[in-house]
């Protein structure tokens, strides 16, 4: 492409950049966090398109709107088919990352250093991921009886198994990984791939294998079950929706 071309680019992807952390599209894509890192990057590509064509504008007149030896020939028109990803950016949102890739991952549960104290309240409001930490590496003992409300999509098994699902993220949506959740006891009798519950229910000490991985998945004995609209952040269990 000549300089133009470039600037075009380098204009759009910046825009690009700009309209998705000013929205919920960025959130498709990496986490929260990293928004102001999109919103500077878009500032700097937009700025450096201008100076493109401020410089272009300028060496322009220097020559005497003379064209050099750069602007001798056509530039091949399937180079603008470039620009289809970038409109399709700003026209589609895709999907989060759901069922599909849940469960030809292997659960991304990891110890951690320690447990905060829970909250009196009742159900207690947990992240399925503090769940099933909980459940797997502290056997249940901050748990006990109580009642527990978490938050994911539903994903199927092989043989039709339900499981509670939430996309763990390091960075952005190419290093997203399930953490899972098999449901027991008063489920639901149909329920839909990538569809959004709100469960209420107390910890077993069941569990059962990743076939992916062979990690292990806890149950969570299920008393109550409400499907609620997706999250305005799939990826993101700082809150319980």
């Amino acid at each position: 492409m000549n300089r133009q071309a470039q600037a075009v680019v380098m204009f759009l992807v910046g825009a690009v950049l700009l309209h998705s952390g000013c929205t919920d599209l960025y959130l498709r894509y990496v986490k929260a966090g990293l928004r102001p890192l999109l919103l500077a990057a878009g500032v700097v590509l937009i700025a450096g398109a201008a100076a493109a064509v401020w410089y272009e504008v300028k060496s322009r007149r220097g020559h005497g709107h003379r064209a050099d030896g750069h602007h001798g020939h056509h530039e091949p028109r399937v180079a603008w088919l470039l620009l289809i990803p970038l409109l399709a950016l700003i026209l589609v949102a895709p999907p989060a990352l759901g069922s599909f890739s849940a469960m030809r991952a292997g659960t991304a549960l990891q110890q951690p250093y320690g447990y905060a104290k829970l909250p009196a309240s009742d159900p207690l409001p947990l992240s399925l991921t503090d769940y099933a930490s909980r459940a797997v590496y502290d056997h249940g003992r901050s748990l006990g009886h109580r009642k527990v409300r978490i938050t994911g999509f539903v994903a199927l098994d092989g043989k039709g198994a339900p499981y509670l699902v939430r996309m763990s993220l390091n960075c952005c949506a190419a290093d997203a990984q399930p953490v899972k959740l098999a449901l027991t006891g008063d489920t639901p009798p149909v329920l839909q791939p990538d569809g959004w519950l709100r469960v209420t229910g107390t910890y077993t000490p069941k569990q059962t294998r990743d076939p992916v991985n062979d990690r292990p998945i806890p149950y969570l004995r299920v008393t109550e079950a409400k499907p609620v609209p997706a999250p305005r952040d799939p990826y993101d269990e700082s809150w319980n929706e």
